[in-house]
């Protein structure tokens, strides 16, 4: 779904934000997969060493954004903005390594998105099963 070029100006959009802290890195690839990838290292990990939900959530809200920007084609006059993420964590991640963010699109209406993201460990193992809704709205002129 990413070009390497889309992912070169996403990671340069993304300097002193949340998923420049987190290391999160967007993942070019040729198919209807967006794909992004972030380590577990202190700044992700909850007490036990491994991967904490809530950087799951952020990783999950981030690529599935990332995708509603790839279809709205950039367009600056469009906002994208998650309304909604769920989550079932399913499995226990490794303590290191790097988890990967792999969004399917579910919708695609004129206003809304929705996304299906699986957070999966080096060894394809499924740690969250996440849902994504993203509003697309009309940025307001200045």
């Amino acid at each position: 779904m990413l070009t390497q070029q889309e992912c070169d100006f996403l990671h340069s959009r993304m300097q002193g934000t949340i998923i420049e802290a987190l290391g999160i890195r967007f993942v070019p690839t040729d198919d209807d997969v967006a794909v992004a990838e972030m380590p577990i290292s202190p700044s992700t990990r909850q007490y036990l060493g491994i991967l904490h939900g809530g950087a799951s959530l952020t990783l999950a809200e981030t690529i599935a954004g990332v995708g509603s920007l790839h279809l709205t084609n950039y367009d600056e006059s469009l906002a994208v903005c998650g309304t909604e993420v769920n989550a079932s964590h399913v499995a226990m991640s490794a303590t290191e390594g790097k988890v990967y963010g792999k969004a399917r699109l579910v919708h695609a209406g004129k206003s809304t998105h929705v996304w299906n993201v699986d957070i999966v460990g080096e060894d394809g193992t499924v740690i969250s099963a996440e849902r994504v809704t993203n509003r697309i709205i009309q940025r307001k002129q200045v």
